[in-house]
């Protein structure tokens, strides 16, 4: 599932490529809007609110959308080939004079009246990128339930939006505790730092085209992707386990030497072998 910095920059592009021209096209592929045609509506803006996209037209309506794991929205020049999936995997179109944004497998997509927004994000919590951005407010959220895992804590968008599985893995090394510890047992110096290095972390990446949280130049992240490979700082093997009730793939990698707190066996159910593609770097 995109993270909160790809859920940015596909908002600005979109913003970019749209935002103040009328539609010289516009295409739903989806039943329940099969029928609504917004040519001739400007497009206002669109904006970015944890994972979720909100591009806002006149006359008061909004096309929410949720990449999740497979959308993407691609932006074309005009008489560019599209590039993005088949053409039975399109599901939005909304084409100006001179571009096209074209959004492929999108799994959420639904119109609403742009004062209705808040029916679809105003469960949020504080937006890592956003204009609401509340760091005790979020650090709260977290520490409201003391017993549940920090990992599963960081993920739950009504704590704080845009963290994902890979941030969620680099922010519980670079604290030094493992996803699994408990949210009460993190001790009270980390916990104050934790929304401000979640915030630095999706900030710094916002604008590069390929995610970085070590500052070292070969090597982009300190534990994500890298089981079984060696720790860039302790050179202990790096492992990964799915953490969750097991309804979703969610890969939580992890360091056994720099990280303390509880994590799964080895051989356990939640195995920690790399099954799951290696990174390069």
């Amino acid at each position: 599932m995109p993270e909160g910095d790809t859920v940015w920059q596909a908002a600005r592009r979109l913003h970019e490529a749209l935002a103040g021209k009328a539609l010289t096209r516009s295409d739903f592929r989806v039943p329940k809007y099969a029928t609504v045609d917004l040519t001739g509506r400007r497009v206002l803006n669109t904006v970015p609110r944890g994972k979720h996209l909100l591009t806002r037209f006149e006359g008061g309506l909004t096309l929410h959308t949720h990449l999740r794991m497979e959308g993407a929205w691609k932006v074309f020049d005009a008489g560019e080939r599209w590039r993005g999936g088949p053409a039975h995997q399109i599901r939005a179109v909304l084409g100006t004079a001179d571009r096209t944004a074209v959004g492929y497998r999108l799994p959420v997509l639904e119109l609403l009246r742009t004062p209705d927004e808040e029916q679809v994000v105003g469960h949020l919590g504080p937006d890592l990128l956003g204009p609401d951005w509340d760091p005790e407010r979020a650090l709260a959220n977290i520490l409201a339930d003391p017993g549940r895992q920090l990992g599963e804590a960081l993920l739950d968008q009504r704590n704080l939006a845009g963290i994902g599985n890979v941030y969620k893995s680099e922010l519980c090394f670079l604290l030094g505790v493992t996803p699994w510890l408990p949210a009460g047992a993190l001790p009270a110096d980390r916990a104050e730092k934790l929304p401000g290095l979640a915030k630095r972390l999706l900030e710094v990446n916002r604008d590069r085209p390929v995610r970085q949280t070590t500052g070292l130049p070969r090597y982009d992240l300190f534990v994500y992707g890298r089981a079984p490979r060696p720790c860039l700082r302790c050179h202990t093997s790096v492992r990964v386990a799915d953490q969750g009730d097991g309804s979703q793939e969610r890969p939580t990698y992890w360091c056994p030497t720099c990280q303390t707190g509880p994590a799964p066996a080895p051989g356990s159910p939640q195995r920690w072998r790399d099954k799951y593609p290696r990174r390069t770097g």
